[in-house]
């Protein structure tokens, strides 16, 4: 252990850097509390989306890999703020009516528009509790409503009724000077309509530990700041809620960094310690827009899982928190992929190589080995030439490719070769767009599926491109179930017939004989999907079968 902590000390790793740094705030004395508490921030104003889950999932990584150099205990809480007023209506929910007529109330006094829990408040908890159990976090979760109602953060809102002035001070400094006519830190809840206000305050009583205040009909109120009478805005919630907790640690977005000095300032004026950060970068959609809750754009969690598994997703998140990244459909093979070259290299790394390894991270140092003997990127492609409906279809291929490999031997493969097939008709059937090829890439065709079928001619290519390159190099044996040498093939067809650069000549065969102007290896294509049925269409896309035109 003692080996392992001190590559650790010294680890590039983003999540090691992190936690080295907040190894710094308790380097003279451990916490009063006995633990480091790492805190994850949530908005029920929509349903959970795929930045929700990344926040947990990058403060989970830091939290472990500060267990690795720390014997100092660690806690997780995941704090969702549902007493929040609700603003505006999300898009992306039914019976949206039902929400406009209790707008302003907080998120758990909302009705369900889905029918299924007390509250839309509740709802959105049971959403994110649900994503966060399917990667199996550990946490403990905290609800404002709760957290409010049940007084445990009664002495911090007395505290914040004492020290009103100081906390007025750090807000009004950020506001323009119409909004600060009307603010307060404190949002009253109307104890007969049940709505958050955004009032102005008559008196903030620091002796009583209450407020007064005029409602939108000009009625006055006194309340006690505690109980859950009031709540804070959100930005002096924040701070506040660090003071109460005793937050250690809190990661957010980019869009909340020009708050960072209001959240600290405010922490430190109710007496604690503001927590370290770590600010990420955000994540955009198809276009290039940030995803938002609201509108619902970029990709949900469960949309993700129903084309790749949880560690891809797990492997995305990993990557260059500080870098805003596009979130797409896309980016799903790519990230299947990569996570498993991953896997792949992790036995043969060492120990500071493994610790920077994303894979580490993701399973907490116990890494599984990879069964993927065929890429999910070759899947796909496979799945499209063989028009695959099911799963069935492609172990067809792969078995004649790995004959050692089965579903039961291979539960990672096999899992992926479903979601290729689901992942290929959902998302690149319905965009294929073949075309006929023209005649020089016709010629060619023509030429690569003869040398498929002629080992003489197959050899007489590889002469050929030989002699145009002036090169002396023996030929290779012929082998068509290696790949290297099927790609060599096809390799020498497109120097033959002069394309250049060669890239055009794979572009035209995806183009062709696939319907993407991307693709595969095409040697580790013609190995995985079989001579003949490789042949077969390349004839196919010569008659214009594929592209429509031909009989």
């Amino acid at each position: 252990m003692a080996d392992l902590r001190d590559i650790a000390m010294s680890s590039k790793a983003w999540p090691f850097e992190e936690a080295r740094a907040l190894m710094k705030r308790y380097e003279n004395a451990p916490p009063e509390k006995g633990y480091v508490l790492f805190e994850t921030g949530y908005g029920p104003s929509g349903l959970p989306h795929i930045g929700t889950f990344g926040e947990v999932l990058r403060t989970t990584m830091i939290r472990r890999a500060f267990e690795v150099m720390s014997d100092i205990p660690t806690r997780l809480i995941c704090f969702s703020d549902d007493l929040d007023g609700m603003r505006k209506v999300p898009e992306n929910v039914p019976n949206r009516e039902l929400l406009l007529a209790n707008v302003q109330k907080p998120l758990t006094s909302v009705p369900d528009p889905f029918g299924e829990f007390e509250s839309f408040g509740h709802h959105n908890n049971a959403m994110l509790r649900r994503f966060l159990d399917t990667f199996g976090f550990e946490y403990e979760f905290i609800s404002a409503t709760e957290f409010y109602a049940s007084g445990r953060f009664d002495d911090t809102l007395r505290l914040a009724a004492e020290r009103y002035d100081a906390i007025m001070k750090i807000m009004l400094a950020s506001l323009r000077e119409e909004r600060q006519q009307t603010y307060s830190c404190f949002l009253p809840i109307h104890p007969e309509t049940g709505r958050v206000l955004y009032v102005p305050m008559k008196e903030v009583n620091a002796k009583d530990g209450t407020i007064t205040f005029d409602d939108e009909t000009g009625r006055e109120w006194t309340l006690p700041v505690t109980g859950g009478n009031v709540k804070l805005q959100w930005k002096p919630d924040f701070g506040a809620r660090w003071a109460a907790l005793g937050v250690d640690f809190e990661m957010y977005g980019k869009d909340h960094s020009t708050n960072t000095p209001i959240y600290d300032g405010i922490c430190e004026v109710l007496g604690a310690k503001k927590p370290n950060h770590f600010t990420y970068e955000l994540f955009l959609d198809d276009v290039g827009q940030k995803i938002s809750k609201s509108k619902g754009n970029g990709l949900t969690i469960d949309e993700w899982l129903s084309y790749a598994a949880t560690e891809s997703l797990s492997y995305f998140m990993y990557q260059k928190p500080k870098t805003a990244k596009r979130l797409h459909w896309d980016v799903i093979p790519k990230m299947v992929d990569e996570y498993h070259q991953q896997l792949r290299a992790y036995p043969a790394q060492d120990a500071a190589g493994q610790l920077a390894n994303p894979v580490y991270h993701i399973h907490r140092g116990q890494v599984p080995a990879s069964d993927m003997v065929v890429s999910f990127a070759m899947l796909l492609n496979l799945a499209s030439a063989a028009s695959a409906q099911d799963k069935d279809t492609l172990w067809g291929f792969i078995r004649n490719y790995a004959p050692g490999a089965t579903p039961q031997a291979n539960p990672q493969l096999d899992q992926a070769a479903a979601f290729a097939v689901r992942y290929y008709n959902d998302h690149v059937a319905p965009t294929k767009v073949f075309r006929a090829a023209d005649d020089r890439e016709a010629a060619a065709l023509r030429n690569l599926a003869e040398a498929l079928r002629d080992p003489q001619s197959a050899l007489a290519m590889l002469a050929e491109k030989n002699r145009l390159a002036g090169s002396t190099d023996p030929l290779p044996e012929v082998d068509y179930g290696n790949e290297d040498f099927l790609q060599s093939v096809v390799f020498a067809v497109g120097k033959i017939h002069g394309f250049e650069p060669l890239r055009d000549w794979f572009k035209a065969i995806y183009e062709v004989l696939l319907g993407a102007s991307e693709g595969p290896r095409f040697g580790g294509f013609i190995r995985l999907y079989g001579l003949s049925e490789t042949i077969a269409l390349i004839e196919a896309g010569l008659s214009g079968v594929l592209a429509g035109d031909g009989q």
